[in-house]
């Protein structure tokens, strides 16, 4: 049985610490700024795409009535706006490469 394990922000920042030697605090704060940045474009431009990577965009979602699964009540759900990301070509193929 495996644990599944999320892969977050301080890995990320340790394995650019460990590869590049930047100290953990710059990796730590490039890791962060990345973010940063990429949930601003998103905000700022709807649509952000990294080539050979994929493409963050905002959907708008209509008002609708959902229903808890256990009680069965409808309650009303507002419209609201999300985030999806969209894998590119070259992610796909670089994930099914091993099958």
């Amino acid at each position: 049985m495996s644990v599944k394990k999320n892969f977050t922000r301080k890995d990320i920042s340790n394995k650019i610490y460990q590869n590049i030697g930047f100290s953990k605090d710059l990796s730590l704060n490039i890791v962060d700024d990345f973010f940063e940045l990429i949930v601003t474009e998103v905000i700022n431009l709807k649509e952000v795409k990294i080539s050979s990577f994929g493409t963050f965009f905002i959907l708008n979602k209509k008002e609708r009535i959902g229903r808890n699964p256990k009680t069965k009540s409808e309650a009303k759900i507002n419209s609201r706006r999300v985030v999806r990301f969209k894998s590119a070509l070259n992610f796909k193929k670089k994930i099914n490469k091993n099958e």
